[in-house]
This record gives structure tokens, C-alpha cells and sequence, in this order.
């Protein structure tokens, strides 16, 4: 009946905010709406904190996956002559 406490657990090793969440969302939304490079830089942001964090990183890959689809869109589009934004 004599033992010491147990140490307390050790802190986490990340310090700072968890934005795996905030990555993600904005990854999927700018990845659909207008900049897939966007797109794909908060998804790979997401799936960093994601692994930092021990959360799940599919918002990173789901963000990753539209702006590429983003990207090879606009191509076929701006390729066939039927891109929105230019007009020559």
C-alpha cells in the first residue's frame, strides 16, 4: 500500500491546434468550385495533420481526388474549345 503514483501520461507530441477538418473542407470545396491545385494542397494538408493527430485522413484524400478531377476537367474543356472563361 506503500507505491507512488503512476506518472501522468505523456503530453501529445504535436503541439498545436488539430485543423485536419478545416484542411479537409476547404480541400473539397476550392478542389470543386475553382482551383483544384488549391484542392490538392489543403488535402495533402489534411492528410499531414490527419497523421500527426491519429484522425482519419479521407477528407484529404477525398479533397486530393476533386481537385485533380478539377484539373483534368478544365483540360478536356479548355481542349475541346468549350472552356466558359475564354473566348478566342
Amino acid at each position: 500500500m506503500n507505491t507512488p503514483y503512476p506518472p501522468p501520461p505523456p503530453a501529445p507530441s504535436a503541439a498545436g491546434r488539430d485543423r485536419t477538418t478545416l484542411w479537409g473542407v476547404l480541400g473539397i470545396i476550392l478542389g470543386l468550385l475553382c482551383c483544384g491545385i488549391l484542392g490538392i494542397v489543403f488535402g495533402y494538408l489534411s492528410i499531414r495533420d490527419a497523421k500527426r493527430f491519429g484522425q482519419s485522413p479521407v477528407l484529404g484524400y477525398l479533397a486530393i481526388a476533386f481537385g485533380v478531377l478539377n484539373i483534368i476537367g478544365n483540360g478536356v474543356l479548355w481542349a475541346g474549345g468549350n472552356y466558359p472563361l475564354y473566348n478566342d
